[in-house]
């Protein structure tokens, strides 16, 4: 019998998604000083929620677990402001960013939710 997976392992294998899904979009930016930039940005800021967010599962305290948390939340409002940035600049079309801010935004909900129970329960 398929035991469902754990909500937890839910959220990370998305931000694990997301960031897979930023990777291969910066592959869709041109050949310019400006595109390497902001992929060079990007990156690093979406690539980074998903081992905070595996930081935070082993945190120490509740305390912790909030802090950890709050960096992935971080980097994600980070990245949608790159996103935002990569489509304004007109480097990539919207239809590709589209759903990646969207996520982004789902993925930011996700974190801020389990931060205000974290903390109504410290």
């Amino acid at each position: 019998m398929n035991m469902p997976e754990h909500p937890a392992e839910q959220i990370e294998d998305r931000l694990i998604d997301f960031a897979v899904s930023v990777i291969t979009l910066c592959g869709r930016l041109p050949a310019s000083y400006a595109s390497e930039h902001i992929s060079r940005q990007i990156l690093r800021s979406a690539t980074s929620p998903a081992p905070n967010y595996g930081e935070a599962r082993g945190a120490e305290s509740r305390a912790d677990f909030v802090h950890k948390l709050k960096i992935a939340l971080k980097e994600l409002n980070e990245t949608k402001v790159w996103l935002k940035m990569t489509v304004r600049a007109r480097l990539v079309g919207s239809e590709w960013v589209d759903p990646a801010i969207e996520e982004c935004r789902q993925l930011s909900r996700i974190l801020n939710a389990s931060i205000r129970t974290a903390r109504r329960n410290m």
